[in-house]
């Protein structure tokens, strides 16, 4: 999600900043699901699995919000 930042800047962020840690833990969590759904792994409907890609999207937008606005 963060290829582009240097990870040790997103580690102290996590450290940092509970919010982001859970958030970034979060969208993680469905990543992973969304592409075990993909996969075939993880048995959902359409329905649940468009739900969980918007979820994601709105989790990365407000982390890359949240990393843009971190005190430098």
């Amino acid at each position: 999600m963060f290829e582009e930042q240097p990870q040790l800047e997103i580690d102290a962020l996590i450290k940092a900043n509970p919010e982001f840690k859970q958030l970034y833990q979060h969208h993680r969590d469905l990543d992973k699901k969304v592409m075990d759904a993909e996969l075939g792994v993880l048995p959902i409907d359409d329905t649940r699995l468009a739900q969980m890609k918007r979820e994601k999207l709105a989790a990365k937008d407000r982390l890359i919000r949240m990393y843009d606005t971190r005190p430098h």
